[in-house]
C-alpha cells in the first residue's frame, strides 16, 4: 500500500488520450491506496496542474494536440509551481526517452508495462518528491529564523550603540581616558557585529527573493570617493596610501545604497588584508565582450596577503572564509556578488599569493528590465 505522511495520501494524475489504458493505471494505483485524478489531453493536463498540483505526474507522450514532450517543458518553466515528478510512459524507442528527459522529464516506463515495475517507478519518484519538498522546507525554515534572529539582534546593538556614544560623551559624568579608550573599543566591536547582522539580513533578503532595487542615476566616482572619505583613517593607522584615479565614465543606472555597500566592502576588504603599499581604485567604461553592451568597470587593486588559487573559486559563497586569520564571516563578498548580479553585472577576482589581489566589478550601464 502507498505510504501515507502527516495524514497525507499522495495524489497522481494520470494524464493519457486512451480511455482503456486511464482506467487500467487508475485501478492499479487506487488498490494500493493512492488519489488518482484522471485527464485526457495535454492542455487539460496543465490546467490541472496549475490549479491543484499533484504530487506525481503519469504522463503519456504521444497525445494528440499538445504531447507529452510540450506538457512536460510547460510545466517545468512555470514559474509558479514547485517540483513535481513526472514520469513518462512511451510505446517507443530510446530516442524518446532521450527527448522527454531533456524537456524535464524524471523517469520512464515503456508499454506494455509490469505492474510491479510501475509500481516501484512510482514510489521511487514520491520518495524523491517528499525529499525534495522536505528539504525546502527546512530551507524556508532557517531562512524565517535567521531572519527573525537578526531583526531581534539588532535591536540590542542599537541601543547599545547609543548608550555607549552618550558614555564616551561624558553625558552621565566625567570619565578618565583608559574608560574613554576601553568604551571606543567596545563601540567598534559593537559596529562590527552590527554591520556582520545588517549583512546576513541582507544576505537573506537577496536570497529568499524579497530584495527590492531601487534603481537612479549614480556616479560611481562620487559613491567611491565617499567611501575613501570614510576608510582613510583605517589607512593612515597602517600607514597605507589609498588612490582613487580620475575618471568621466562613472556613470550608470543602479540602486546607490546597494552599490555604495559593494565598494565599501571591497576598499574595506582591501584595506583588512594589507599591511604595506596601498590600494588603487580605478573607474572606467568599456563594451562587455559577450552582449557588446556599455558597462562601468570598478577595479580595486591592493598590495596585501593575496588569495591562494584553490580559494579563489570559492570566495564568493556564502560563509565561505578565507584561510587568513583576518578573514571575516563569510558573507561580505557573497552578499558583494548578489548584489552584482542583481544589477545585471559580475564580480571577478585575480590574485597571487604574495602580491595582491585585484577585484573587478562589471556592471551595466543600463540595467535589464
Amino acid at each position: 500500500m502507498s505510504v501515507v505522511e502527516d495524514d497525507k495520501i499522495d495524489r497522481v494524475l494520470v494524464v493519457d488520450d486512451t480511455k482503456d489504458n486511464l482506467i487500467l493505471v487508475q485501478t492499479i494505483l487506487e488498490y494500493e491506496g493512492y488519489d488518482i485524478d484522471l485527464v485526457a489531453d495535454g492542455v487539460s493536463a496543465l490546467d490541472k496542474v496549475i490549479q491543484t498540483p499533484p504530487d506525481l505526474i503519469l504522463l503519456d507522450v504521444m497525445m494528440p494536440g499538445m504531447d507529452g514532450y510540450e506538457v512536460t517543458r510547460r510545466i517545468r518553466r512555470h514559474p509558479s509551481l514547485s517540483y513535481i515528478p513526472i514520469l513518462l510512459i512511451t510505446a517507443f524507442d530510446e530516442s524518446s526517452v532521450v527527448a522527454g528527459l531533456d524537456a524535464g522529464a524524471d523517469d520512464f516506463i515503456r508499454k506494455p508495462f509490469d505492474t510491479e515495475e510501475l509500481l516501484a517507478r512510482v514510489r521511487s519518484l514520491l520518495r524523491l518528491k517528499r525529499s525534495i519538498d522536505a528539504q525546502a522546507r527546512m530551507t524556508r525554515q532557517r531562512e524565517d529564523f535567521v531572519s527573525r534572529l537578526t531583526h531581534d539582534l539588532r535591536t540590542p546593538l542599537v541601543a547599545a550603540d547609543r548608550m555607549l556614544h552618550l558614555f564616551q560623551q561624558e553625558t552621565f559624568g566625567q570619565i578618565s581616558p583608559q574608560m574613554q579608550q576601553a568604551i571606543a573599543v567596545m563601540i567598534r566591536s559593537n559596529q562590527n557585529l552590527m554591520e556582520m547582522v545588517n549583512t546576513l539580513l541582507e544576505v537573506y533578503r537577496f536570497e529568499a527573493g524579497n530584495k527590492t532595487l531601487n534603481l537612479s542615476p549614480c556616479d560611481l566616482q562620487e559613491i567611491a570617493q565617499e567611501v575613501i572619505n570614510e576608510l582613510t583613517p583605517l589607512t593612515a593607522e597602517k600607514n597605507l596610501t589609498l588612490e582613487l584615479a580620475e575618471s568621466r565614465d562613472s556613470l550608470l543606472t543602479g540602486d546607490r545604497l546597494e552599490l555604495r555597500r559593494v565598494i565599501n566592502n571591497l576598499i574595506g576588504n582591501a584595506i583588512k588584508f594589507t599591511d604595506t603599499g596601498g590600494i588603487k581604485i580605478r573607474i572606467y567604461s568599456n563594451s562587455s565582450p559577450i552582449s557588446n553592451q556599455s558597462q562601468v568597470v570598478v577595479e580595486v587593486a591592493d598590495t596585501g596577503y593575496g588569495i591562494a588559487v584553490e580559494d579563489q573559486t570559492a570566495i564568493f559563497e556564502r560563509f565561505r572564509q578565507g584561510r587568513n586569520k583576518r578573514s571575516g564571516s563569510g558573507l561580505g563578498l557573497h552578499l558583494s556578488r548578489r548584489i552584482v548580479e542583481a544589477h545585471g553585472g559580475k564580480i571577478t577576482l585575480t590574485s597571487q599569493i604574495g602580491t595582491g589581489s585585484i577585484f573587478q566589478v562589471h556592471l551595466p550601464q543600463n540595467i535589464p528590465q
